[in-house]
């Protein structure tokens, strides 16, 4: 079944660490990570909590390569791709949400 991906970049709120995920349902998913709902995840050790770089896709495929693509890169890239969509570092989820 396609619907659609997102491929994200999240970080903790120092903006210190640098997390790079994909998923099909980025609410559900934001939600996972705030939650630390896997306790003993990378996410969690290190409290990656706010999306604020994300790009959709209408199929997995598409989606898993770019996630591998942005893994791949530099953090000075996945820093580039963040200030170009989103200078001040907002969570975008919780933004789509007011």
């Amino acid at each position: 079944m396609e619907g659609y991906y997102y491929v994200y970049i999240a970080t903790n709120t120092r903006h210190t660490v640098l997390y790079t995920g994909a998923t099909n349902n980025i609410f559900k998913r934001t939600w996972q990570h705030k939650d630390k709902i896997h306790k003993n995840s990378f996410t969690a050790k290190y409290n990656i909590e706010k999306i604020v770089f994300y790009e959709v896709f209408t199929n997995s495929i598409d989606a898993i390569a770019r996630e591998k693509q942005i893994k791949g890169g530099s953090r000075s890239k996945k820093l580039k791709l963040i200030e170009d969509l989103n200078p001040c570092w907002h969570d975008l989820i919780e933004e789509s949400l007011k």
